[in-house]
């Protein structure tokens, strides 16, 4: 059969590889559906035929637009420069194609159907912990599967798809190694409380100095805002202190940075005089000094299974009744700004 005078069809992949058209049609939108024996009859055909997908057109019969939209709070975080290179791999591989947003509506619904029922996006990945999700459900659809899935530091709505860190077991750890290190009196930088909900982030620091049998001193918890500016005002109120706490561990790296940098200038150096820890291992913390230590989140592994998950409910794709809740752990790594306690 020669294809060389007109434009290879879906039927003549079809006859190519001796399935039907919807066989074929299948292993192009959602290939693990169809067997391996049939994937690769389909693909080979379309080597030797030289079909291409029309995929505007295809979109346009599907009333799809094939395209992911990613909500982030702040895309200068070099927190998200990883994850959302993780998405854009894994959404391109199943040829989607992704936009990003740095800041939602005040009006989450009305954005959200804007977007989701305008065929301008097909599913939303949630990284900003500012949308409210008390009236999500009311676009639910018949399926009772919404294409969103929220990937960030607390997520309490158990209705909502979420891929998160373990972020309360994880403070909780991060503690841990500093009593473990001898200190006994431990401050907090923190995060954050986005919604109803606690900061989780805040509530495991609690947890860890009050099962150690310590006290939590409310001065020794210092409010930031997961931004470095926010780290420098921390070493200020620090430096103030009377008593100072000798281990501070931070909601983040940049806030532990910006804290860090501003405690050298006022001559308070880390980990002689203080030892201090994050949250997240982002890429220059390891290069800093002190090397930080710090919580590491598998950021890679967060873009990877949150896509792939959306992906899924916008294709279709049978799963276990009720909302997918993924959990991953958050190693300690353990560098050199935090030391054991002296005396």
């Amino acid at each position: 059969m020669s294809l060389k005078h007109k434009t290879p069809t879906i039927q003549d992949v079809a006859r190519h590889a001796q399935v039907s058209a919807a066989t074929v049609s299948r292993v192009l939108s959602s290939p693990e559906r169809v067997s391996e024996a049939a994937r690769e009859r389909v693909f080979e055909a379309v080597r030797e035929t030289g079909y291409s997908i029309n995929q505007a057109a295809r979109s346009l019969r599907m009333r799809t637009a094939r395209t992911i939209l990613i909500a982030v709070p702040n895309i200068g975080n070099p927190f998200y420069s990883t994850v959302l290179d993780s998405v854009i791999r894994t959404a391109s591989a199943r040829g989607y194609s992704v936009l990003v947003a740095s800041r939602l509506d005040k009006e989450p619904n009305r954005w959200l159907n804007e977007y989701l029922r305008s065929n301008r996006a097909d599913g939303l990945l949630v990284f900003d912990g500012s949308l409210d999700t008390s009236a999500l459900h009311e676009i639910m659809p018949v399926n009772g599967r919404l294409p969103l899935i929220a990937a960030y530091d607390e997520w309490p709505d158990e209705r909502v798809n979420s891929v998160l860190t373990d972020n309360r077991a994880a403070a909780h750890r991060a503690v841990q190694h500093l009593l473990d290190y001898g200190h006994r009196r431990i401050g907090h930088i923190a995060g954050p409380s986005r919604n109803a909900a606690p900061n989780e982030r805040v509530v495991g620091f609690r947890e860890a100095v009050l099962d150690a049998g310590l006290t939590v001193e409310p001065d020794w918890i210092i409010q930031g805002d997961y931004s470095m500016a926010t780290g420098i005002a921390a070493a200020e109120q620090f430096a103030a202190m009377k008593k100072r706490p000798t281990a501070v561990f931070s909601g983040n790296d940049e806030m532990a940075i910006g804290f860090i940098s501003r405690l050298r200038q006022l001559g308070i150096e880390c980990p002689r005089d203080v030892s201090v820890m994050g949250f997240d291992d982002i890429n220059i913390s390891q290069h800093y000094w002190p090397p930080l230590t710090t919580m590491r989140q598998p950021r890679e592994e967060i873009g990877q299974i949150a896509t792939d998950a959306v992906i899924d409910i916008i294709e279709g794709t049978p799963s276990e009744s009720g909302p997918l809740h993924v959990t991953l752990t958050a190693p300690l790594v353990i560098r050199e700004s935090t030391a054991r306690i002296s005396g």
